[in-house]
């Protein structure tokens, strides 16, 4: 941070009237503000941060008076563990970067706060514990993690065993014979079972047993006659509403359809599917001499969006106890799964057709275990999934599916058909309309340097925007906007405020960036 970027970041506090996502002001004027460290803390946890010590919000971020910037700094240094790890504040200190300015005459400490690396965090305060001291920033505000989010936070990196663990209580009397005899004549002739000799040998070498014996939980959700016995709320609760959100007031009723999905993994997604598509419209086209009927939302979205919810949730101790759940809407239908993004991935990478599996035992299962009616198995393991979707998404004329990942819990938006429908007739199981073909609004094709003048001039230096802000703004997909505006930032037109791996990575205009002329941007194929 360089002192001339102080007065426009002041100009912006001062327009709307407080802190935000990535300021904070603390008057500090005597003494090191008690609640610095919560700041710290959520600044750390979350995607970093400036805090401005010395300047006084309650009076229009003015400097505050008296301002002892000797004091305050050695204070902060104090607390962060340098020089003194005794005296400090919080466990798990980010890295941060201390600027002396002059402000309005007087003096201001600025503290940048970088966001903690993923295999560090939670940051927190030593005096109150790691679940008492844990923060997250939401807009300007510290906001005390949840033990849920400690735990996904902690464990972000980390192999989990959650599925490998024993069921107590369970036997392999609580095994479905027919699904476990079909799954080990699947894979007779695999290497997995080479030398297996006995029933018992074979079901322990494909993780539904250990070694003693005992029934794991991937081998229970895979297996089992009735999982739920022994975890009631590792379900499916698909739900239809009729209005545009839960318990809208103007609506004639809660819901129009509930329906509950258990059994094991498989019976559960394949109901949990039937239970959508019933609450959907269907379109009828023509293909070849035939008439065929297709969903409003293609069939493989719907599977691959629920098969993930399932497969890739947390099933750890703080989680079982939390369903999957299913919530359609009259324009989108919303799958929700306990458990945020593991091992590394991030809605910036999340599309990079790498495979990471929280649930490797429960996923080795579901990619051998045929489903119900023979049509293929549950899970393919291989990183394809999300590009599936975007791609069938598109095909069919619908917004791209939105992805919103929380620290404890991760969300697919899909949107409803309605734009860009052939003529045709639609039925849902409740009624049947028309509707009336219309074409898509074709959007003009820009050229790379159009897609550059129109990012640079829709990003502002002071505000910063996320992809889906920047891409609602130009009218156009979040994946096509990515790609250019990650140019712009190679070539320094476009600051960004978090690393790439960051969930909460946003964007800002270069103080002066290149307006026109040969860029890297210009090499992009489009």
């Amino acid at each position: 941070m360089q002192e001339q970027d102080l007065n426009p970041i002041v100009e912006r506090l001062r327009a709307q009237h407080s802190d935000d996502e990535f300021i904070e002001v603390k008057a500090s004027a005597q003494q090191l503000s008690r609640d610095i460290w919560e700041s710290v803390s959520a600044f750390a946890n979350t995607a970093g941060g400036l805090i401005l010590l010395g300047l006084d919000e309650s009076s229009g971020f003015g400097p505050a008076k008296g301002f002892a910037i000797d004091k305050v700094l050695d204070q902060f240094v104090t607390g962060m563990g340098d020089g003194d790890p005794d005296g400090a504040r919080v466990a798990q200190p980010p890295a941060y970067h201390l600027h002396r300015f002059a402000f309005e005459g007087s003096p201001v400490l600025a503290v940048e706060i970088e966001e903690l690396e993923a295999d560090k965090k939670p940051c927190y305060i030593v005096g109150r514990g790691l679940v008492g001291g844990s923060y997250k920033r939401v807009d300007d505000k510290d906001i005390r993690l949840s033990p849920t989010e400690i735990y996904s936070l902690a464990n972000f990196l980390k192999p989990s065993r959650a599925d490998r663990q024993p069921v107590e209580a369970a036997t392999e009397g609580d095994l479905s014979s027919k699904l476990v005899n079909s799954l080990l004549d699947h894979e007779k002739d695999s290497r997995a079972l080479r030398g297996a000799k006995t029933r018992d040998a074979k079901m322990t070498r494909l993780g539904i047993t250990n070694e003693k014996g005992d029934v794991c939980l991937a081998g229970l959700l895979a297996c089992g006659s009735y999982p739920q016995q022994f975890f009631p709320k590792l379900v499916v609760d698909v739900a239809a509403h009729p209005g545009a959100q839960k318990s809208d007031p103007a609506a004639p009723a809660r819901f129009l359809d509930r329906v509950i999905c258990e059994g094991p993994v498989g019976e559960a997604i394949e109901d949990a599917f039937r239970a959508i598509a019933k609450n959907l419209r269907t379109h009828s086209v023509v293909r070849g001499v035939g008439r065929v009927d297709e969903l409003e939302i293609p069939e493989e979205v719907l599977r691959e969006a629920l098969v993930n919810a399932v497969v890739h949730r947390e099933y750890g101790e703080y989680f079982i106890g939390q369903a999957v759940s299913v919530d359609i809407y009259p324009d989108r239908v919303e799958i929700t799964n306990p458990g945020g993004l593991w091992g590394g991935k991030t809605l910036e990478n999340i599309s990079d057709g790498i495979s990471a599996c929280r649930n490797a035992a429960l996923m080795k299962l579901m990619s051998l275990m045929p489903l119900p009616g023979g049509s293929g198995v549950s899970a393919e393991g291989n990183g394809s999934g999300v590009p599936l979707m975007k791609s069938a998404m598109a095909s069919r004329a619908l917004a791209e599916p939105q992805f919103i990942a929380g620290f404890d819990s991760f969300k697919v938006i899909l949107a409803r058909g309605g734009v860009g429908v052939a003529e045709g007739e639609w039925r849902s199981s409740e009624v049947a309309y028309y509707v009336v073909s219309h074409e898509q609004a074709r959007q003009p094709r820009w050229s790379r340097e159009e897609w550059r003048q129109r990012i640079l001039a829709v990003l502002d230096p002071d505000k910063p925007q996320g992809i889906r802000e920047i891409a609602e703004a130009l009218g156009r997909q979040p994946e096509n906007t990515r790609s250019y505006v990650k140019v712009l930032v190679e070539e320094g037109a476009v600051l960004a405020t978090a690393s790439p791996t960051s969930k909460n990575r946003k964007y800002l205009l270069a103080s002066q960036p290149f307006a026109t002329g040969h860029s890297k941007l210009s090499d992009q194929v489009e």
